[in-house]
């Protein structure tokens, strides 16, 4: 089949491409710009990796989309009091929304990916997996994409180490344009908050209020919501006589709930935007849910009504952070939903 392979100039996304081509794919590459300060250089040197495989290189400039489904909501989200998750808006917005329907104006069947999950197409639909790279695991990334588009994607990653990856492409005699991976924000080179602040209109930046404690008990100001998550502990400005962690933040009256870590957490939360990916009629009894990346999934009960979920804790309580992706999984790795998580 024809695949179109989306190549960032990194390394997992470049030995995709070459995965493909060696498997005997009719391949293109199709590389997007989403940010002007990146430049020619890149776009050249993918150039030159492309025609040394002899294929062509199709480059799509997508700054303005970027900025406008993927940027502008990440600010506009913490603006409002909630912490997106932009990877997993970006991989159902951009690369499984915009390049998968370029790449298939371009003649393509579907579109591969650097992604580390497991995707087998089925009678059923799409049934996405965790990797055989647990230490690289993504498929919580990919929990939004729609079924009908995951059934479009095609991810070489999947039975490989990102190890291995390197000398791989040393063995082929190409170099990797960029570096290998970020495990920071790609497009907020330092602090996020700064990054917010430049993008605040004086008529829109959010007012200081009170911190309180779990009793109501004024401790201090903040100066604005979106400055802090539940769960941060630094930056707080409150000296107390012992740590104080943020709560929760309460957007009715503009006022952030501290408190010590005992009082860390809650035992049930509601998730919307739901993305089903296996028919509910078919998932396991036990099931377990993920609310962060880098987060071991636990066991919960999922009650779903519509298209919200009811997820409650069967052990001890979890930090569920609103705007974050919940993403619930199988004991043995299989992605069965993804969803937003509402005010917690």
């Amino acid at each position: 089949m024809k695949v179109a392979v989306a190549v960032s100039g990194g390394l997992d996304s470049l030995a995709s491409l070459v995965m493909l081509k060696e498997e005997g794919h009719e391949v293109l590459a199709l590389h997007a710009r989403f940010f002007s300060h990146q430049g020619d250089h890149l776009e050249q040197r993918l150039g030159d990796i492309c025609a040394g495989l002899g294929l062509d290189l199709h480059v799509w400039h997508l700054q303005d989309e970027f900025a406008s489904r993927v940027i502008r909501p990440f600010v506009q989200d913490y603006l409002g009091g909630v912490t997106p998750n932009p990877c997993a808006h970006c991989n159902r917005r951009i690369k499984f929304g915009l390049l998968l329907d370029r790449a298939v104006q371009l003649g393509a069947s579907a579109l591969a990916t650097g992604h580390y999950a497991h995707l087998e197409n089925r009678k059923s639909g799409p049934m996405l997996k965790r990797p055989l790279d647990r230490d690289k695991d993504q498929s919580y990334f990919l929990c939004l994409v729609p079924p009908k588009k995951l059934a479009r994607a095609v991810l070489p990653m999947r039975g490989q180490y990102k190890s291995r990856m390197r000398s791989f492409l040393q063995a082929r005699r190409i170099t990797v344009p960029t570096m290998d991976e970020s495990n920071e924000i790609c497009f907020i080179p330092g602090d996020y908050r700064e990054f917010i602040s430049d993008r605040i209109n004086m008529d829109q930046k959010p007012a200081p209020g009170p911190i309180v404690d779990s009793s109501g008990r004024t401790l201090g100001r903040h100066q604005g919501l979106w400055r802090y998550t539940p769960g941060q502990r630094r930056g707080l400005g409150i000296a107390f006589k012992h740590p104080l962690y943020v709560l929760r933040k309460d957007l009715s009256t503009n006022t952030l709930v501290v408190g010590p870590r005992e009082e860390l957490g809650v035992l049930e939360f509601e998730a919307g935007r739901l993305n089903i990916l296996a028919d509910p009629l078919n998932w396991p009894r036990d099931l377990l849910i993920q609310t962060r990346y880098r987060q071991k999934a636990r066991p919960a009960e999922i009650e779903l009504h519509q298209d919200r979920m009811w997820v409650r804790y069967k052990d001890e309580p979890g930090l569920p952070v609103s705007g974050q992706v919940a993403a619930v999984y199988s004991p043995d790795g299989q992605v069965l939903a993804g969803g937003i998580i509402k005010q917690v």
